[in-house]
């Protein structure tokens, strides 16, 4: 039993692509080659094996007959975690995405992201328009991207070990330390660099087209958000995950099968 157990979440060796400014990115791919593909975006602090692997949507997706494509995003996971924050600015991390579909060499892919990965999808839908043709977006709050971190507290924690006293940068920490190999540094610049123009992003004024499925825990404080984004969007619809928050939400057999169901559509 724990060997197929041990099999159902094992983690290829990664693949890795160069993006445009030399960041190194890990991939994984799972299924058929010629299969239809769905690529699978994580969110902050965690990694294709944290939020896709080992809740068992790889599984689920590779049984349904799709070719997975899982990415850790630049400062996550097995990619490389660059320390400046120029380089984690939204469209730089939509770009990464782009460009390694095209080292794959796949012209057309749904797109499954949660929280980060989410509001990177929502720049990917608009910028790759219908190479992307359809598209889950969980866990994505409006506003100015992870503006309820506290960035001194978490500056102090790192350098000093001064404890983190603000309730959600807490929830962040410990997000942060559940994954191993995280780099808090690199989240630190991610944050910084998402941060930077002080704007709203998403933006519900330059929403996507295409049909996408937004889903976000009914205890998440971010649902209503969410709610917002979905409005803007011409071809959305919403999903209500019941009893899950924004931290266990990717874990949910609802979440799986509702958008499972949505990307049969297509």
């Amino acid at each position: 039993m724990t060997d197929i157990l041990s099999s159902l979440t094992n983690l290829p060796a990664p693949q890795f692509i160069e993006v445009g400014d030399g960041v190194a990115v890990a991939t994984y791919t799972w299924g058929d080659p010629d299969a239809p593909v769905v690529v699978l975006v994580h969110g902050f602090a965690s990694s294709t094996a944290d939020t896709w692997l080992h809740t068992g949507w790889v599984r689920m997706l590779e049984r349904e007959g799709y070719r997975i494509l899982g990415i850790d995003q630049r400062g996550h996971g097995a990619s490389q975690k660059p320390h400046d924050s120029a380089g984690y600015a939204v469209v730089n991390l939509a770009r990464d995405i782009e460009a390694v579909l095209d080292t794959h060499l796949v012209d057309e892919a749904l797109y499954v992201g949660y929280s980060l990965g989410a509001r990177v999808g929502w720049q990917v839908l608009q910028d790759l328009g219908e190479r992307i043709p359809r598209g889950v977006l969980g866990g994505v709050p409006d506003g100015i991207p992870l503006d309820r971190l506290d960035v001194d507290q978490v500056c102090r924690y790192a350098d000093e070990g001064i404890p983190v006293t603000d309730p959600v940068t807490q929830s962040y920490i410990q997000l942060a330390e559940r994954v191993p190999g995280n780099d808090l540094y690199a989240l630190l610049a991610l944050a910084e660099g998402m941060r930077a123009s002080r704007s709203i992003d998403p933006d519900p004024a330059h929403a996507p087209q295409q049909p996408v499925l937004f889903a976000t825990g009914s205890e998440d404080a971010v649902i209503e958000g969410s709610r917002r984004l979905a409005a803007a969007a011409p071809q959305a619809s919403f999903f209500t995950i019941p009893g899950r928050h924004h931290f266990n939400a990717p874990g949910s057999k609802d979440f799986r099968l509702a958008a499972l169901e949505f990307l049969r559509a297509e």
